[in-house]
């Protein structure tokens, strides 16, 4: 079992910045891919940024590409989400997830077995 943890959610104003974190407990994620996911008010659960077991290779969606960076440091058991750049359209609930079967990213998201509980992320003047 794993125990995903997410913080460093708040409000910020279009063209700031926030780091979100994705604490992991009770696993080491040192084998594993991992993701952020977000969920907008009305909207589906969509992929924002995946990233291998080691750290080597990321993906990102179109739409967050250019600003948002995933980064990870296993001896920590932690992910990070750096976004710069925010618009209004990034406001919503955002969710790290680790893939328990491969080191490799996907954007499919039954692919992704843990899930952390969420931060809210609010992008508004």
């Amino acid at each position: 079992q794993v125990h995903l943890v997410e913080s460093g959610g708040g409000l910020v104003r279009p063209g700031g910045s926030l780091q979100l974190t994705c604490s992991a407990s009770g696993r080491s994620i040192s084998n594993h891919a991992m993701a952020w996911y977000r969920q907008s008010p009305g909207k589906d659960r969509e992929f924002v940024a995946a990233i291998n077991w080691v750290g080597s290779y990321t993906r990102y969606s179109d739409s967050v590409q250019g600003r948002f960076a995933i980064s990870r440091v296993n001896t920590n058991n932690t992910m990070y989400l750096q976004m710069t750049n925010l618009k209004s359209d990034d406001t919503g609930v955002y969710y790290c997830t680790l893939d328990a079967d491969s080191r490799y990213t996907t954007t499919y998201t039954a692919n992704y077995d843990y899930w952390g509980s969420g931060t809210q992320v609010t992008v508004a003047s």
